[in-house]
């Protein structure tokens, strides 16, 4: 494999090092693309480029490893190798997330393939087993944290103490969290992973923007009291359950997680995705989803699958009836508020228990996915949703 680069950040210098030490790969780097051709690297300046021409366009370059962190202009770079016949591996989720029907397009027509292993949950095998060892009917849920930065500043705020501008602080200064960790917080990142997730788990083709997705911006102190007095945590947890009409369920929302609750031992910047099947019950994935190395590892295994010509199948879409996306579920929500006119009259389908004092207001019951799709109301500065525990009616699972 004669390889062409594009960034050159924490990860790819990983992935150089780990490349320089890994001599039955049979693979070297013949360019790197970046961004400032004059800024000091700690290898040599003439492997290094500005001109992306000089890895598109060169006929020897016949894998792309891309890992910038511009989706547009990844997709370019993306799009124009498939199509010039060069292999693409990619940690970009937001790029695959938001363009995966051209993408998988793409591959069928050039027959080239695009891995992407590293795009979700870093170090763990998801997709891979998803792809190979799930690649039946039997599959019931899948529900994982599957990013690092919320993790880890949840797991501060509830082992430590910390208030969330703090725990926000350290991660960000640990490179956890970006400066501007919106994207993070907010709950894009782990909704781009899940879009990757149902494509594998269930042939469905979701763009991010048709997902229900909520953050831990809106987390306040009595969130975290509330929790602390069930005996739980909360998690951002992405989640998508099959239905019994078949259906799946799918979303990205804060949760109370409580023991034995396989997530519940999840901390820090670490990953964990639990996989329950008809037959094999409960599997449970856990390891770093982030950072140079562990982001190398899975780089790594895409290069040394494309070794024995490996591409994605995606097998629950074309070999099976691909499962479509359920639109009446119910949920087990507790809401909390500032003000009664922040809660619309109908946003509960069933309360089961309130609370009101002077400036904080708090109601659990059930919630409508469908009507949460809808709305707006949850995302107001000053509310706070978050799943309970069983986040999903039992009757509804069964």
């Amino acid at each position: 494999m004669n390889i062409g680069l594009f960034g050159y950040g924490v990860v790819v210098s990983a992935v150089y090092e780990v490349l320089n030490h890994t001599p039955s790969l049979m693979a070297s780097i013949a360019k790197i693309c970046i961004k400032n051709p004059n800024k000091p690297r700690n290898i040599g300046s003439e492997v290094f480029t500005a001109n992306r021409r000089e890895l598109l366009d060169d006929p020897a370059i016949n894998v792309i490893v891309e890992m910038t962190d511009d989706a547009v202009a990844a997709f370019e770079i993306v799009k124009e190798s498939l199509q010039n016949g060069k292999a693409v591996v990619t940690a970009n989720k937001k790029m695959v997330a938001n363009h995966l029907p051209e993408l998988i397009s793409l591959q069928s027509l050039h027959n080239t393939p695009l891995l992407y292993e590293s795009a979700c949950c870093a170090s763990i095998p998801v997709i891979r087993n998803l792809e190979e060892y799930y690649d039946n009917d039997l599959l019931h849920g899948v529900e994982g944290i599957i990013n690092g930065s919320t993790n880890y500043i949840l797991s501060k705020i509830f082992n430590e103490n910390l208030s969330y501008p703090e725990a926000l602080k350290q991660a960000q200064e640990l490179g956890f969290a970006e400066s501007d960790p919106s994207l993070d917080v907010e709950g894009h990142d782990a909704l781009n992973k899940l879009c990757l997730l149902l494509a594998h788990a269930y042939g469905v083709i979701a763009h991010p923007s048709t997902l229900v997705c909520h953050g831990i911006h809106r987390l306040n102190a009595i969130d975290r009291e509330v929790a602390s007095a069930q005996g739980a945590q909360i998690k951002l947890v992405a989640r998508a359950v099959k239905q019994p009409n078949g259906e799946v369920a799918a979303f990205v929302l804060p949760q109370f997680v409580k023991p034995p609750h396989l997530l519940h031992t999840v901390r820090n910047e670490y990953n964990g995705v639990v996989l329950t099947s008809a037959l094999a019950d409960e599997q449970f994935f856990y390891g770093k989803g982030a950072g140079g190395f562990p982001t190398a590892s899975a780089i790594l295994a895409d290069l040394s699958a494309l070794r024995y010509d490996y591409k994605y199948e995606y097998k629950k879409l074309f070999l099976q009836e691909p499962s479509v996306l359920a639109t009446d579920v119910k949920l087990n929500a507790y809401v909390s508020f500032q003000d009664w006119q922040m809660l619309p009259i109908d946003a509960f389908e069933e309360i089961h228990e309130y609370y009101s004092g002077k400036s904080f207001h708090y109601r659990k019951g059930v919630v409508s996915l469908k009507k949460l799709k809808a709305s707006d109301w949850w995302k107001q500065p000053g509310v706070s949703l978050i799943l309970q525990d069983e986040a999903i009616l039992k009757e509804q699972r069964k």
